[in-house]
């Protein structure tokens, strides 16, 4: 005798199994999505039904049957699949799949501790009934299945310890727009709010992971990136360590200087002891970095900065090498090693570079940053005195070393120190560069710490977000986008807390922030330009020369209401000097694209009534969010037109936008010949980026004789880069040797600091 089968409910009650319940969820997921078949989820899910069987486990059987075939040629079940995991995320965090009312959603999530209380303190239940009105919960079915699991992974308010959900993602957006413009005059704000909300949930403006995940909670810090600097001391030592805990736990990316420190041997106390050189004081920072995972969402991360001229350089390149023991090595940090115009110059006349210790050559380090006449003086000084312990070795030596750990680890960074001070937005005498952060984009000036509430410190935020190329169609709609974009982030500097006062002294007095862009690989198909060829220089020109002119514009803007940042007369912008003045002018060369807005008189404008913000600009990786927005990560090339990424919340499929119409279009990151083409584009961009980019090389040692990259490519792309003006270079990377096809699906480890990096926004 047959017996019917019942399910057990997400509230515990049974009811009898319903099977056309179930092809009905499917159906209405499917609505509207070309080359999709309910049939074949159904067929896929194999669901093993049984007396009692869980509908939540029902639902996720079916969420992953058709998230399993996401592929090129049925790109539309990403969307189904998102659609299905939408139905039971709402089920999860409401009990139904209709979303409550804002307000008494907002009443509950504060009475719960999981809301900040001044959303009911500071907005009416007027204003929040006109902001739910506004509330569009169908732009839900618009995200992607990678999106979703993302969402639910990183962003949604949630139990970490329990996994529930509590709030699905159009009253995220919602209440991010509320927060950062609580502060604004009732006649305009909800107008803000609304401007706002559009921008983000229809994926204009994409937020980084510590504004997605934090703002509306009771956890105030949204800075992605943290710049903290060393000084040659115990008591620096110690307070770096404090700060970097604080903010590690806190969601932020690290950047710590560590450039100071003298060199092993040095003497102490005038000769009473002798130094233990950097490294166990690199391991004390990496014990700190790694001391407690980003509120969770991800772990700590930092990289750590250091001159190439280090007396202790050969040791340090090889920290993260996996020969040697772990008394010699520091692997869990990552390296940005800098450079200047003289490193290069003696490369080229194959010459010497000598080391120093800091500690041994007055004024040098300082001179390295501010002034490279002066540096070049000190230096050569330096090399002819005698009395002065010190190293010689060649330059190609030096060099091929860097490139050569550069290759095999894939993460020892480059800064080139004197392109971050030259064509900078700072006075480099008064406020110089002297390090950058976890995914190099940032650039801003910095203090070391004596103490932990050192008020003569400086330690360097800086707030993120990004413009969706693939999301606008024309270039004037970056001025309102700007606009959005800039105030918003102004807002959350005195919205946010500050655990050390170096960085809240530093924020308030720099109002620093970084707007990139995301889904460039695809503006670039959708254009029919390539990276390769120079079709792409330019149309980049023109986009970036927008980007950055109407982000300067909001700020100016945003300064006569409100006034000039009170560090504004550090800037270079006080002078009436713009990026347009300062670039590297061998990048007239590759791009002979003319200005094609008015720079005089913003020039003027700025002069006149100064700039809110001191920095408005900063290409980073955005790793993470861009997923959210189904976009192509940053500036880089797809590796394929699928990409599967492995996070903590399993191996998920991303197909790049548009593939049936633009597949001819996108090029691959392997097809790419050389980097010659992608460092122009690097470099055109950084004309206009006032802080600096996230720029990756890349490299197939299949192309070259006997499977090896020459050194002498390595090198040259370095200096290419050099002369091109770029400021940092990021990740080196190397083919695995893997087939096309395989390369399409080997899941990619998501990177674990930007973005999230902390950067990843």
């Amino acid at each position: 005798m047959n017996q019917k089968l019942s399910v057990t409910k997400r509230n515990g009650r049974k009811e009898p199994l319903d099977l056309d319940k179930i092809h009905r969820v499917i159906e209405w997921a499917a609505e509207g999505l070309d080359d999709v078949s309910v049939s074949q989820v159904e067929l896929k899910s194999h669901i093993q039904f049984y007396d009692g069987i869980r509908t939540e486990d029902i639902h996720e059987t079916i969420i992953k049957a058709a998230a399993d075939l996401i592929s090129k040629e049925t790109p539309d079940y990403q969307y189904l699949a998102a659609r299905l995991a939408v139905f039971h995320l709402r089920k999860k965090a409401y009990g139904q799949f209709e979303p409550p009312r804002l307000y008494d959603h907002i009443k509950s999530m504060v009475e719960d501790k999981r809301y900040d209380g001044h959303l009911l303190v500071d907005y009416t239940k007027d204003e929040i009934e006109l902001l739910d009105e506004y509330i569009d919960h169908s732009r839900d079915l618009n995200f992607s299945y990678a999106a979703v699991k993302q969402l639910e992974g990183k962003y949604l308010v949630q139990n970490r310890v329990t996994g529930r959900i509590y709030e699905s993602a159009q009253f995220l957006y919602m209440l991010v727009a509320a927060s950062l413009f609580s502060g604004y005059e009732k006649s305009t704000r909800i107008d803000y709010i609304r401007r706002f909300y559009d921008a983000v949930s229809t994926f204009k403006i994409s937020l980084p992971t510590p504004i997605m995940a934090g703002v509306r909670t009771p956890t105030r810090q949204f800075s992605s990136c943290v710049l903290i600097e060393c000084d040659d001391s115990l008591d620096s030592i110690n307070a770096t360590s404090s700060a970097i805990v604080k903010y590690v736990s806190q969601r932020a990316g690290i950047g710590i200087n560590a450039g100071r420190i003298r060199a092993l041997g040095s003497p102490i106390r005038n000769g009473e002891a002798y130094h233990t050189g950097c490294i166990p004081f690199y391991k004390h920072f990496q014990t700190a970095v790694k001391s407690c995972s980003q509120g969770g969402v991800r772990g700590g991360a930092a990289t750590l900065f250091y001159p190439l001229w280090h007396l202790e350089v050969e040791n340090l390149l090889v920290l993260k090498n996996n020969r040697g023991v772990e008394e010699n090595r520091v692997r869990h940090l990552d390296y940005g090693v800098q450079f200047n115009k003289l490193m290069y110059s003696r490369l080229i006349k194959d010459d010497y570079i000598t080391l120093f210790s800091p500690s041994d050559v007055p004024g040098l380090y300082d001179a390295f940053f501010q002034n490279q006449v002066r540096f070049e003086e000190l230096y050569v000084k330096y090399e002819q005195d005698e009395s002065i312990r010190k190293k010689r070795i060649k330059a190609i030596e030096l060099f091929s070393m860097f490139a050569q750990e550069r290759a095999s680890t894939g993460r020892i960074y480059l800064q080139n120190v004197d392109h971050c001070n030259t064509h900078s937005p700072f006075d480099s005498e008064v406020a110089p560069i002297r390090q950058s952060n976890l995914c190099l984009e940032i650039a801003l000036p910095t203090k070391p710490l004596n103490n932990v509430n050192d008020p003569e410190g400086e330690i360097a935020l800086c707030t993120l977000s990004a413009f969706n190329l693939g999301a606008i169609e024309s270039l004037s709609e970056l001025e309102e986008l700007a606009e959005l974009a800039v105030r918003a982030l102004d807002n959350l500097l005195d919205y946010q807390d500050y655990p050390v006062p170096a960085a809240y002294n530093a924020t308030m007095g720099r109002r620093t922030l970084g707007i990139g862009v995301i889904n460039f690989a695809y503006y670039l198909a959708k254009n029919g330009v390539k990276y390769s060829d120079g079709s792409a220089n330019g149309l980049t020109h023109k986009t970036f020369e927008a980007i950055q002119y109407y982000l300067m514009k909001a700020s100016n803007e945003l300064a006569k209401e409100k006034g000039a940042c009170p560090k504004f007369n550090e800037t270079t912008y006080s002078k009436g000097i713009m990026p347009i003045d300062t670039y590297k002018k061998d990048l007239d060369s590759v791009c002979s694209e003319p200005l094609h807005l008015d720079w005089d008189a913003l020039r003027e404008s700025i002069v006149k009534y100064g700039m809110r913000n001191s920095t408005l600009s900063a290409l980073m990786p955005s790793e993470t969010s861009s997923q959210i927005s189904n976009a192509t990560n940053g500036i880089e090339p797809p590796r394929g037109h699928i990409s599967v990424k492995a996070s903590k919340d399993g191996i998920l499929k991303q197909v790049v936008p548009e593939y049936e119409r633009l597949k001819e279009q996108y090029e691959l990151l392997w097809d790419i010949p050389s980097n010659d083409g992608y460092l122009q584009l690097v470099g055109i961009m950084q004309k206009f980026i006032d802080q600096t980019i996230s720029a990756n090389t890349n490299y197939d040692p299949n192309k070259f004789d006997g499977g090896k990259v020459p050194m002498k490519l390595l090198l040259k792309d370095l200096l290419t880069a050099y002369k091109l003006g770029v400021k940092t270079l990021y990740y080196h990377n190397t083919r695995d040797g893997a087939s096309d096809a395989q390369e399409e699906l080997k899941p990619q480890v998501e990177d674990d600091g930007c973005e999230g990096g902390a950067c990843k926004i």
